[in-house]
């Protein structure tokens, strides 16, 4: 685990926070979305919070960017902050100085405007693919990376993809999807690969260290 990993890396101790995994069903929770029940996919992570709450979580972390679809929904029903992938990235983006990236995701979180509108909030650029690249970048990620499914010709495919946003002007690539740096990570043509997952694993721990200083002092 990417928080356990890194406070090792620092600290060189067994002292990390303690974390607590609320695992919501992921299949139920696609489904629901591709048959417009929207409503019902949201209460799937409400009550997921719920749950984390209850048991004495101080933040929350959603470990994937498709469901930040319903951060909006989840945030008023509970007491404690939800850390924001799309936050994390764009504070990362911005550190870089990185201003006009290409995104590649899950149909729903590049078509369902959320991801894109929320980068675009903080002043980035986004460009997506088109959408061929879209169905053909879906259909990886659910039909072989979602099962551990690691294909050399997906991998190459996938680069395509992102040299034909390079072309666009690209300054940074954003992997908003968890399991993609399974298939590609480091750089393409001397672009950046963004591993969301990673990038909010850090923010995690940096905001549990800061409470932790809190608390202390």
């Amino acid at each position: 685990m990417k928080i356990v990993d890194e406070f090792r890396r620092r600290f060189g101790s067994e002292d990390y926070p303690g974390i607590i995994i609320y695992s919501a069903n992921f299949g139920e929770f696609t489904r629901l979305i591709s048959e417009g029940r929207n409503s019902e996919a949201a209460n799937i992570l409400i009550n997921a919070a719920n749950s984390l709450e209850s048991a004495g979580a101080d933040f929350i972390v959603i470990a994937a960017n498709t469901p930040h679809m319903f951060l909006d929904y989840i945030v008023p029903q509970i007491k404690i902050p939800v850390l924001s992938i799309i936050d994390a990235l764009t504070d990362k983006l911005k550190r870089d100085s990185i201003d006009k990236v290409g995104s590649l995701g899950t149909k729903f979180t590049l078509t369902m405007h959320f991801y894109v509108e929320g980068l675009r909030k903080h002043g980035l650029s986004v460009i997506l693919p088109e959408m061929d690249d879209i169905n053909t970048i879906n259909e990886i990620i659910y039909g072989e990376l979602v099962k551990g499914v690691v294909r050399e010709d997906s991998k190459y495919r996938v680069i395509e993809v992102i040299r034909r946003l390079i072309g666009r002007g690209v300054k940074g690539i954003v992997l908003a999807c968890t399991v993609f740096p399974l298939l590609v990570s480091g750089e393409v043509n001397g672009v950046k690969l963004y591993d969301t997952a990673k990038i909010h694993a850090l923010k995690a721990l940096e905001y549990a260290i800061k409470e932790w200083s809190i608390q202390i002092t």
